[in-house]
């Protein structure tokens, strides 16, 4: 059914027009926080991105060597483990309450670590508990992996960024700018079993909403991905059939040039430096 124009009589006269606009309020101005490069590449695509504070069982402001030991740990898959069951538990627990996969020993050090780092106190009958506690390790694994992004590859970044984009939910977990390019890692803290096809779509229009130069979902799992987590991915690709996914190393998977997946098999940070310095050099000019 074609539409027609409306005629000419219906359409408001040029007074009509500079009257309304005259007697409109004015729009809001909305600056940019200065010095952050990720949220100003976000402004730049329309997007009035906002960051919330991230879910922490540590303060937020923690620096100095209580972060770089805090840093240092969480580099260890099996310390994230312990923090997250620690977490889960949501009040007093036993060592091995928090673990099923450390021994004893192993798992009350990781206990004593907390409290060394002003992270929990002891409790009578050898438990524990968190000072601060969080709802999830969703927030630890996000400031973990931006603060490396920043010190280890010299990265602007952000984590626990407010999208607001029109029909895109979610968040975005850690947004990232170097050399003129925009990063995007979607953080995943829990096992395979429980990536849901939904959050896998969700990801994807995020992805399309903002067009980041380059993507990763990060799985912070030692379990392989390719029995649920890359079917799943490959299933939401524009391209269909999908292209079979590359392996580059271990876990570190290219789904296309400016999309890869990674787990925390042997080094979750080394296997992130892995997937963006694949993805900075797909994104370079032709070799000579």
């Amino acid at each position: 059914m074609t539409v027609q124009p409306p005629h000419e009589e219906e359409l408001p006269t040029a007074r009509e027009l500079e009257l309304d606009e005259a007697s409109a309020a004015p729009t809001t101005r909305v600056l940019t926080p200065p010095g952050n490069e990720p949220l100003a590449m976000l402004a730049r695509r329309g997007f009035q991105a906002t960051v919330a504070p991230l879910d922490l069982p540590f303060p937020a402001d923690v620096r100095g060597p209580r972060a770089e030991q805090l840093v240092d740990r969480l580099g260890h898959y099996a310390f994230r483990l312990f923090l997250r069951g620690a977490i889960l538990r949501q009040g007093s627990f036993t060592p091995m309450e928090a673990t099923r996969y450390l021994e004893p020993a192993r798992a009350t050090d990781f206990a004593e670590d907390l409290v060394a780092m002003d992270l929990a106190v002891r409790e009578p009958e050898g438990r524990y508990r968190l000072r601060h506690p969080a709802a999830s390790f969703g927030g630890t694994l996000e400031w973990y992996v931006a603060h490396e992004l920043r010190v280890r590859f010299g990265f602007d970044v952000a984590a626990g960024v407010k999208f607001h984009a029109p029909d895109v939910g979610g968040d975005l977990d850690v947004v990232a700018t170097a050399e003129g390019r925009l990063l995007y890692l979607e953080m995943k803290s829990s096992p395979p079993k429980h990536l849901a096809p939904d959050e896998v779509g969700a990801f994807f229009r995020r992805v399309r909403a903002l067009r980041p130069h380059l993507s990763i979902f990060v799985m912070d799992t030692a379990l392989r991905l390719s029995d649920k987590v890359l079917p799943l991915l490959q299933a939401e690709l524009s391209t269909q059939p999908a292209p079979a996914p590359r392996r580059i190393q271990r876990e570190i998977w290219a789904l296309t040039p400016h999309l890869y997946v990674v787990n925390a098999r042997q080094d979750l940070m080394g296997n992130i430096g892995v997937a963006v310095a694949e993805g900075l050099r797909a994104l370079a000019p032709p070799a000579p």
